[in-house]
């Protein structure tokens, strides 16, 4: 049988989950006189421990693993075709998807925001890149946004970048990672020598990514798996490998 902690056992994973260090003496007082379970002390130290600064490490460590924020260090976009990506602008797309995150947890704001809220956080390098007017200096502010496609997690350039490979979008990349992390339904691993996408055939014409995935598709080994990621994939290809908003891919549309 398995029985629920006691206080002073819950008080400890606790502290290290929003803190990642020990409980201060506040929550050990509380534990030890029996409180800690009940649902209004809980709540209200679960709001203080969220309002410390300590708490930025519960942004940095659970968001960076959840968002795969952590990849951003190492992703680096082929720079003949991104040539105005930079190291500060990976920077400002990791800091947006921070500040996203802390705001949705620190403001209690419902679970769905994350897909949905019309905000974000930018300084003048990431609005102009998002196409954002009447931002300038260094600082990050909260800005409303008025393009739907941008909202919540799925407009943000961290999400965006480290989903696409170096030179181009990935479909499946981004398909799979929404239903690992968003939907909690992975596919299947794929079987083995999946062949690579149909590279251009010499004829002049460049494939977009949907007709070159059409093409993969075709193969029934793929065929299975495919149609689970693919259109969830294919639905973001407006957004480039660096997050930016296009409508044409390899000069057709996309």
């Amino acid at each position: 049988p398995t029985y629920p902690p006691s206080d002073l056992e819950l008080a400890p994973p606790l502290s290290f989950f929003l803190w990642s260090s020990i409980p201060d003496d506040e929550l050990l007082k509380v534990a030890a006189e029996n409180r800690l379970r009940e649902p209004a002390v809980l709540e209200r130290q679960i709001r203080r421990m969220l309002a410390d600064p300590k708490s930025e490490r519960f942004v940095d460590n659970f968001a960076g693993q959840w968002l795969y924020l952590r990849n951003l260090t190492n992703h680096q976009p082929n720079s003949m075709m991104f040539p105005d990506f930079d190291d500060n602008l990976r920077l400002a797309f990791r800091r947006e998807a921070e500040l996203f995150f802390a705001s949705i947890v620190r403001e209690d704001r419902n679970v769905l925001d994350l897909m949905t809220a019309d905000y974000t956080f930018v300084d003048e390098r990431l609005a102009r890149h998002y196409g954002i007017p009447n931002v300038y200096g260094s600082q990050f502010r909260r800005v409303t946004l008025t393009d739907d496609a941008r909202k919540g997690l799925l407009g943000k350039g961290a999400i965006l970048m480290v989903t696409s490979q170096a030179t181009r979008t990935s479909p499946v990349v981004r398909g799979k990672w929404i239903l690992d992390n968003i939907l909690n339904a992975p596919p299947p691993p794929p079987p083995p020598n999946v062949p690579p996408l149909p590279e251009p055939d010499g004829s002049g014409k460049v494939s977009t990514m949907r007709e070159r995935m059409e093409a993969h598709r075709r193969n029934p080994v793929c065929a299975n798996c495919h149609r689970l990621f693919d259109p969830i994939g294919l639905a973001m290809e407006n957004f480039d490998a660096v997050g930016r908003w296009r409508t044409r891919d390899g000069g057709s549309l996309g």
